[in-house]
């Protein structure tokens, strides 16, 4: 029999570290192949870790509640006709290493069929010193800033794992408003006075992405669309899809006639997308998950309701299947939910485009054929976008042809 090692799987390609939230097995046990032996939650949703071979489980090296970057040996399993290997060294920085990066003679027993073995995951065993095995990735940057800050204090907020952002708040007592040691030492110092309770890892996952947003230009536009159609469509329609479903649905519709204004600016270049694939926004426990539609431009709203079900349905749960997340062109997000009627949504930062549904309002609109004014249940309809890829004219143009969509509901 051999240790085989058991690692932290490539979640989804953003992801680059996991939490473990709960093991299902202890030392002892037996498992089968494919068998779930603990569940992690990434930024995204919860998600399970099989073993690929059945056997005894040896030990965990892992704990409940920390969380481990992609490649980490969470455990090992004693397997049964398997070759014991050499032990594997305890784990070296790259220069002590010779220059290799972790987890690359791993991957070169992968590529030849071997089986990893079970080796040490960092001097304190715990994950702190273990890099992740992919690089890459858009993972939280731990010290960066506009402004400028002294190399002292840059070591000083990396040690820390902050971020300039997280010091807004601190008064400076330098000369021309500079921020010294002194100032962010008492900060430091104020903040352990204070209640703290730890942010979970998707309300860290979500305020990273949104420093990475606020780097670009953003700009909203809005304007009011009729809804009383949709709302007659929907009463009649023997699913009820949602307001949110309508939506995506006609915006992934104005999308595949232009997609344009859905393109990521890289370097010189517009990058069109290949498939109008529209994200929308569920609230979870203490954040937002968003589950994709795939080719919404080609998939009718009867086609899609059922997968939009389900997936409201498993984001509500967070245990969303790491293929139905990620890779969308635009997300809608429908704060009329929360009695909202205007607001000014942020695109994550792979997207250029995020659509708010505002709540729908009773107001006077004036009528032609009767000369008078006529109630109308009207919501507001939010675009915001990155400046440098389209600007207001197109972002109006998209705006009006979605609004004329769900003003005609029979259309989607």
């Amino acid at each position: 029999m051999g240790l085989v090692a058991i690692s932290m799987p490539q979640l989804g390609e953003s992801i680059a570290e996991a939490t473990l939230i709960r093991l299902k097995v202890k030392p002892g046990d037996k498992v089968k192949a494919d068998q779930e032996v603990a569940e992690v939650e990434t930024s995204k949703a919860v998600m399970s870790v099989t073993t690929s071979y059945g056997g005894v489980w040896k030990e965990w090296k892992a704990k409940e509640g920390k969380s481990y970057p992609v490649g980490y040996v969470l455990g090992q399993v004693e397997a049964a006709g398997v070759t014991v290997e050499e032990p594997a060294k305890k784990a070296q920085t790259p220069a002590a290493a010779g220059g290799k990066k972790p987890g690359k003679d791993l991957a070169e027993k992968k590529s030849k069929g071997a089986i990893p073995v079970a080796h040490e995951n960092g001097a304190n065993g715990n994950g702190s010193e273990v890099l992740p095995t992919i690089t890459g990735l858009p993972v939280p940057a731990k010290a960066a800033g506009a402004s400028y800050l002294s190399p002292r204090m840059k070591a000083r907020i990396n040690e820390l794992g902050l971020h300039a952002a997280d010091l807004a708040g601190l008064a400076p007592s330098g000369g021309k408003g500079r921020v010294t040691i002194e100032d962010f030492e008492r900060f430091i110092a104020d903040l352990e006075k204070q209640k703290l309770t730890p942010a979970s890892s998707m309300r860290v996952a979500v305020a990273d992405a949104m420093r990475r947003s606020w780097t670009r230009p953003l700009a909203t536009v809005g304007r009011g669309a009729r809804m009383d159609a949709v709302m007659a469509h929907r009463k009649q329609h023997p699913g009820k899809p949602g307001p949110t479903l309508y939506a995506a649905r006609a915006l992934g519709m104005a999308l595949g006639e232009n997609s344009a204004p859905a393109g990521r600016l890289v370097g010189n270049r517009i990058v069109h997308p290949s498939s109008i694939d529209i994200g929308f926004a569920v609230e979870a426990e203490d954040g937002v998950l968003v589950p994709v539609l795939r080719k919404v431009n080609q998939t009718s709203l009867d086609k899609m309701l059922p997968g939009y079900t389900e997936l409201m349905r498993q984001a509500k749960e967070r245990k969303l299947p790491a293929d139905a997340v990620g890779g969308s062109v635009a997300v809608v997000t429908n704060y009329g939910t929360f009695g909202l009627e205007w607001a000014t949504p942020i695109p994550l930062p792979e997207q250029s485009l995020v659509m708010g549904l505002g709540a729908a309002k009773k107001v006077p609109a004036w009528d032609e054929k009767t000369n008078s004014f006529q109630p109308v249940n009207e919501a507001r309809l939010t675009l915001s976008f990155d400046h440098r890829v389209i600007d207001g004219g197109a972002a109006g143009r998209l705006l009006a042809r979605v609004a004329e969509l769900l003003e005609n509901p029979e259309k989607l």
